[in-house]
């Protein structure tokens, strides 16, 4: 399936999506929890769904009710099947395969064909040194999972995803002997490490930080069942905010941006330094300049903003380098050549470099075919460019339903010219 979209002028208010990461962690942590949980404000989207099923084949029962779902359990890893799909959900897997490891069931997780490319073998390795079964495909899924992980000592490389890590902490308190979690090297993406121990804070377990992203201390004890509100996703923020930069006349955005850690809220800094005035009050607007400055961004602990920032280069007057997010390459897709290659074609200059890129604004604007390669936020950010350049197509809207499942049809509301 693909859509077009024309020149837009978005004009009105559009309202963020709940947060992702946090609906993940809440889901999770509640089917671990020993009572009943009321999470609000829950996304409901295919990755969260996938995380929902999980917690279903965990033992949990959940109801879902608009975004509230009620999640209750007894506390207990019983596996009601021993498969679990995780659909294109990292985050379900990765989670989801520690959380298996507290079983003495041989559990099998896979996934769609994006998962089954997703690097796996990391925490595998990390769970084999907790005397966990492990098997997979060069690394990669389907994998299996036979426990049950008594816990003890164990180490991870933190250079791919701080997914493994915020899975090994979330298992950490339900194992017999807790865990003791070092970090080699220089870990990425480290405020979603952060929003993992905010999370299991508000469900009653504690970690004990002997080295901030080095080194971690959980001992074994009981989550508990608890209210938690899911703030708005500031990932999804990040591509409504570029839109209103690129597109917006009057553009202003709902949110509620709760207290808990995000990484993507630094769109906000990095926009500010593009030249953008950011106005938050009871809703968020901009005002943008005619062209935006330009500038350096380290992208190394917020990898979801290379796409809404990259699109910005279609009206600097300097180039835009993004550096330090090469793990951006192991996400749905590898998103930093996607968007070299894609952002060519309506006219963007880009130096596709190891680990970012360099974007220079257009000279000519070239209408094109965007190919999303079925990544949700290269779907989002294709179309939100597309709008600018005017007659573009763009493949695969049903990605959307990861993580922004009325991305298209909230924005048409505002003024978007897409036809799917």
């Amino acid at each position: 399936m693909k859509c077009k979209v024309d020149k837009s002028i978005l004009t009105g208010t559009i309202t963020c999506p709940p947060n992702k990461s946090y609906s993940h962690r809440a889901i999770f942590l509640a089917a671990m929890s020993d009572g009943k949980s009321t999470l609000r404000n829950v996304l409901l989207s295919r990755d969260t769904l996938a995380t929902v099923n999980a917690c279903k084949t965990f033992g949990a029962k959940i109801e879902i009710n608009d975004s509230m779902v009620t999640v209750e359990s007894n506390g207990r890893i019983d596996p009601q099947t021993l498969e679990i799909d995780a659909s294109n959900s990292g985050t379900t897997i990765r989670i989801s395969t520690a959380i298996a490891s507290l079983s003495d069931k041989t559990i099998t997780l896979t996934g769609d064909a994006s998962l089954k490319k997703r690097p796996m073998g990391p925490l595998l390795d990390a769970l084999k040194q907790l005397g966990v079964q492990c098997t997979s495909t060069d690394g990669k899924p389907p994998v299996t999972v036979k426990g049950r992980a008594d816990g003890g000592s164990t180490h991870i490389s933190g250079s791919i995803s701080s997914q493994f890590i915020s899975a090994l902490l979330i298992s950490g308190p339900k194992m017999k002997n807790g865990i003791t979690l070092e970090i080699e090297g220089n870990l990425v993406s480290k405020p979603y490490l952060d929003s993992t121990i905010s999370t299991m804070k508000k469900f009653g377990a504690t970690v004990d930080t002997i080295s901030p992203y080095k080194k971690y201390k959980v001992s074994n004890q009981e989550y508990k069942a608890t209210d938690f509100v899911v703030p708005s996703d500031f990932s999804s923020m990040a591509l409504l905010l570029s839109a209103a930069v690129l597109l917006g006349e009057g553009m202003s955005i709902n949110a509620s941006l709760g207290d808990l850690p995000q990484g993507d809220r630094e769109i906000l800094s990095y926009l500010e330094k593009l030249g953008v005035k950011i106005n938050i009050g009871e809703k968020i607007t901009v005002d943008s300049p005619k062209l935006l400055n330009g500038g350096k961004f380290d992208l190394s602990n917020n990898p979801d903003l290379l796409p809404p920032m990259a699109i910005l280069a279609l009206k600097t007057s300097k180039p835009i380098e993004i550096y330090n997010v090469k793990h951006a390459r192991f996400k749905e897709t590898d998103r930093i050549a996607i968007l070299a290659k894609e952002l060519t074609k309506i006219g963007v200059i880009v130096t596709e470099n190891e680990d970012g890129l360099v974007l220079e604004s257009p000279k000519v604007l070239k209408s094109a075919e965007l190919e999303s390669s079925e990544d949700h936020r290269l779907f989002m950010a294709f179309s939100i460019a597309g709008m600018f350049v005017g007659n573009c197509t763009i493949t695969d809207p049903d990605s959307v339903d990861v993580s922004y499942p009325t991305f298209v049809e909230d924005m048409k509301k505002i003024g978007a010219n897409i036809t799917v």
